[in-house]
């Protein structure tokens, strides 16, 4: 079941794409925007990242932290934030649980792959309470960006 707006963001750790853990709780007291993302490489979702990778200096103003998830290996998205010049952490639910627990992992997703993370967006503040939730059935889509800032905005 998905989270929803005012629900206690479930906590994690997982490995980023420099190979170092990283934390919910290494965001407290600051604004998160936490997208999940089917799959590095692919065309929209590197349309999605490359859109947050060039209005960044927008979350920068806002006080927030961008992180993005997907069940690809620590490897496959370092060479994935390298390629596309990223200058966000990408962090590994290889294991599928933290995808899980935010309730955007596909049970079936395209050629009949299992456990890939579904595109959504959610913005936590910085006491751990998610303030928007969004995650989108169709990985055709992107998250609503607006609505994501203006979120950040009235925190």
């Amino acid at each position: 079941m998905p989270l929803k707006v005012g629900d206690k963001a479930p906590a994690f750790q997982l490995y980023s794409d420099s190979r170092k853990p990283l934390r919910l709780e290494d965001f407290s007291g600051q604004p998160l925007v936490l997208l999940f993302f089917p799959l590095a490489f692919s065309s929209v979702c590197t349309k999605e990242l490359c859109t947050m990778r060039d209005s960044l200096g927008e979350y920068d103003r806002l006080d927030a932290a961008v992180v993005a998830v997907s069940v690809d290996s620590v490897y496959t998205l370092a060479h994935f934030k390298a390629s596309e010049r990223l200058n966000f952490p990408l962090l590994s639910d290889f294991n599928k649980e933290v995808s899980r627990q935010y309730g955007c992992l596909y049970d079936t997703f395209t050629m009949d792959m299992h456990g890939v993370s579904k595109r959504a967006a959610f913005v936590i503040d910085g006491e751990g309470v998610i303030r928007y939730a969004e995650v989108l059935e169709s990985a055709g889509n992107q998250p609503d960006y607006s609505a994501v800032r203006a979120t950040l905005a009235a925190l």
